[in-house]
C-alpha cells in the first residue's frame, strides 16, 4: 500500500506540473470557438503543452498503479492536491506571489493527505457489473453533451465550467479504472470500462485544454479539482462499497473534507495573464 501512495503523491505533483506547461500551450493558440477538436490537433505543435501532456500519462499511469490498492477517494483526493503543486509553480513561471493564505491552503493539503494515508486500508480492483460498467460510458457521453453548451460560455465562467466538465471527464476516466480487474489486451478491448477510461480521458484533456484559454490556470483546475474529486468518492462509496479502516471513518472524512476544500479554495489564486512564452527560470 505504501508504494501506491507514493504513486498517487507522484501522480499529483506531474499532474500539477503537466497543468502549467498545458496552460502555456494553450495560451498560445487563438481561443476556440466552443469545443473545437480541432483545438487538440493545433496544441499538438505547441512544444509546452505537449510535455504537459506526456506528464499527464505519466501520471495516468501512477494513477492505475495506485488504483489496484488504494479506494478512489484516497487517489482522487491526492490528485486534488496537485493544484497546490500548480500554485507554487505558477510564482515562477508567471511571476506571482502566494500570500498567506495560500500558504496556508497548501499546508492544509498536506494535512489532510496525511490524514487520509494513515485512514486508509488496502483496497483490490472490485468486480462489478457489466451494467455498471455500460454506465460509466454513457456517463461520458454525456459529459460530453454538456460540453457543447458550456463551450460557448465566455471568460473565467466558461473556464470554471469547461473546468467543472473536464474534471467530471477525468473523475469518470479514474473510476473505470478502478473497475478494471484484467489488462490482458484481449480483456480489455472487450470491456466497457476501457471504452469509458479512453472516451473520457481524452474528453478531459479537450475541456481542459478549453477551459485553459479562458480563464487562469488555477481558475480552471480549481473547478476542475473539485469536480474530479467529490463524484467518484462519492461513486466509491456507494457503488463499490469502498471504505476505510475500521474505525477510522472519522478521520477519512476530515481528510478528505480538508484536502479537497484547501484544493479549491487556491483557485481564488490567480496568476493574471499568461504570457504566450514561457519566461526564463531565471527571470524574475
Amino acid at each position: 500500500m505504501t508504494l501506491a501512495l507514493l504513486c498517487a503523491l507522484g501522480a499529483s505533483l506531474v499532474y500539477g506540473v503537466g497543468s502549467v506547461l498545458q496552460a502555456i500551450g494553450a495560451r498560445r493558440e487563438d481561443e476556440s470557438k466552443g469545443v473545437d477538436p480541432g483545438l487538440l490537433v493545433k496544441l499538438l505543435h505547441q512544444g509546452p503543452f505537449v510535455a504537459g501532456l506526456l506528464l499527464d500519462v505519466v501520471g495516468a499511469v501512477l494513477t492505475v498503479v495506485a488504483l489496484r490498492r488504494l479506494p478512489l477517494f484516497v487517489v482522487q483526493a491526492a490528485i486534488a492536491s496537485s493544484l497546490a503543486v500548480t500554485a507554487i509553480l505558477a510564482t515562477r513561471v508567471f511571476h506571482t506571489r502566494l500570500g498567506r493564505w495560500e500558504w496556508g491552503a497548501i499546508a492544509a493539503v498536506a494535512l489532510g493527505l496525511t490524514l487520509l494515508s494513515v485512514s486508509a486500508g488496502p483496497e483490490s480492483p472490485p468486480h462489478t457489473s457489466l451494467e455498471l460498467r455500460f454506465v460509466l460510458a454513457g456517463a461520458a457521453l454525456v459529459v460530453g453533451l454538456l460540453a457543447i453548451p458550456a463551450g460557448r460560455i465566455d471568460g473565467p465562467r466558461g473556464a470554471a465550467a469547461l473546468g467543472a466538465l473536464a474534471g467530471l471527464a477525468y473523475g469518470i476516466a479514474n473510476a473505470a479504472l478502478r473497475v478494471i480487474t484484467s489488462f490482458v489486451p484481449g480483456h480489455l478491448l472487450t470491456n466497457p470500462a476501457t471504452l469509458a477510461a479512453a472516451a473520457a480521458g481524452i474528453l478531459g484533456v479537450l475541456l481542459f485544454a478549453t477551459a485553459l484559454q479562458r480563464g487562469s490556470v488555477t481558475g480552471a483546475t480549481g473547478s476542475m479539482i473539485a469536480a474530479e474529486s467529490i463524484l467518484p468518492a462519492i461513486f466509491g462509496a456507494l457503488a463499490l462499497h469502498e471504505h476505510p479502516r475500521h474505525g477510522w471513518a472519522p478521520v477519512a472524512v476530515l481528510g478528505f473534507v480538508i484536502t479537497i476544500a484547501a484544493a479549491a479554495s487556491l483557485s481564488r489564486f490567480g496568476e493574471g495573464a499568461v504570457p504566450t512564452e514561457a519566461p526564463s527560470p531565471r527571470a524574475g
